[in-house]
């Protein structure tokens, strides 16, 4: 099942188990707008390349909309409306002020030179520069872009409306980006872990960890973790992975994989095989790269009583049953990785006041926020009888569905 038709299918038995009229349920699914637009350059060869530019803007009930631009070849549009989609219930479910969008320039970053890049997000500001803004929305980086990729949108989208730090998020520092911004998400992941464990009577100290996925989000995991005593026995990414019984040593691994572009070839541990990675033996498991992999092939032979989605979209519906059947509690993505959009949002206040907080102010208020969703999930799934997954979707369609209404735009 594809991304589009799982979040479809969430927020479906979502919308049932709310009670929500049928008018305002299909509403609620259509995006407010789709963008769709052509970007020329000049390539640094001298000849033309044209690009195609897009943003879906799912949702605006509760505030602006919010979501990652993404560079890369393969742009699925169906894709992209589900992330969009997705991004309005875990701003709901997070409790900040956004609706969601997504977008991105179908091109391999990898084969265009700097300049050629920095004339891409140029023009594609240029062409969409009235469609997005501080209070409609605020777009961030996602795959194949980053804080240099924001600095170019910030000083385009600045040449037609006055310096405007807070229209984009994980800017450069010296732009305005906030601190604790990298390590968000995988700081949120922690979090989220915590509230968890705390329910079952446990902590992360002492428990055995498993992560799929070392790019941003499941390094800064694991060096969390780790710091906080977890024994992490197993990770990999795109190079391979590795094992290690008595816990992997995370700060030397930190230093190999970035020195080596990866965890391949590490000595602090025995290589394994990385499809492999999934069905270790551990406590938690914490998917951390690419969506789709807990499916209903290896669901049951995973042996791990906890799934921290760190990853968007990890678990299949099918896999989901397999492993509600065996026990396995999930933590879903929309609360689990909604660390990374939750300081975002910080970035955006510290903007518009023109006042820029302390990272340990950052981490305090993040730690709040997801404290306190963890909270209003457990809430739903009490009120409604149902799992993680249907409780962050219930509050989060909930809370979209109530500003909808109040607003006065049901159909």
């Amino acid at each position: 099942m594809n991304a589009l038709a799982a979040t479809n299918r969430n927020f479906k038995l979502a919308a049932r188990l709310l009670g929500l009229d049928s008018k305002l349920e299909k509403s609620l699914l259509i995006p407010f707008r789709e963008i769709k637009v052509e970007c020329t350059i000049p390539k640094d060869n001298g000849t033309l390349a044209s690009f195609v530019g897009f943003r879906v803007q799912h949702d605006n009930a509760r505030g602006p909309m919010k979501g990652g631009i993404r560079y890369h070849p393969e742009v699925d549009p169906d894709e992209v409306n589900a992330l969009a989609q997705l991004m309005t219930w875990k701003t709901a479910v997070a409790n900040i002020p956004y609706g969601g969008a997504k977008g991105g320039i179908g091109c391999d970053p990898g084969e265009l030179s700097l300049s050629e890049l920095e004339r891409l997000t140029r023009v594609f500001t240029q062409k969409i520069h009235d469609l997005v803004g501080v209070h409609t929305d605020v777009p961030a980086p996602d795959m194949g872009t980053g804080p240099q990729t924001m600095a170019w949108i910030l000083d385009e989208y600045s040449k037609f409306h006055g310096y405007s730090p807070a229209i984009v998020t994980g800017k450069p520092i010296d732009l305005g980006g906030s601190l604790g911004r990298d390590a968000a998400t995988g700081r949120g992941v922690l979090y989220a872990t915590e509230a968890l464990l705390n329910e079952y009577g446990k902590s992360i100290s002492g428990q055995r960890f498993v992560i799929q996925g070392f790019g941003n989000v499941g390094s800064w995991a694991a060096r969390l973790i780790n710091e906080n005593g977890g024994k992490i026995v197993a990770i990999s990414d795109v190079t391979g992975a590795i094992k290690n019984d008595n816990g992997i040593d995370i700060p030397s691994l930190l230093k190999y994989a970035k020195e080596h572009k990866g965890v391949k070839g590490f000595d602090g541990g025995n290589p394994i095989d990385p499809q492999s990675i999934l069905v270790e033996d551990c406590d938690i498991l914490i998917p951390a790269a690419l969506g789709g992999v807990i499916n209903k092939e290896n669901a049951n032979e995973i042996k791990a009583k906890f799934i921290i989605e760190a990853a968007n979209h990890p678990a299949d519906p099918e896999a989901d049953e397999i492993l509600a059947r065996k026990g396995v509690v999930i933590l879903p993505d929309i609360y689990a990785n909604s660390g990374g959009v939750t300081v975002s949002y910080f970035e955006w206040v510290q903007n518009i006041q023109g006042f820029m907080w302390e990272e340990e102010k950052v981490n305090n208020e993040l730690k709040t926020y997801m404290t306190k969703g963890f909270k209003d999930v457990k809430e739903m799934c009490k009120t409604h009888n149902c799992d993680l997954r249907m409780g962050a979707f219930t509050l989060g369609v909930n809370r979209v569905a109530r500003a909808t209404v109040l607003r006065g735009w049901e159909a």
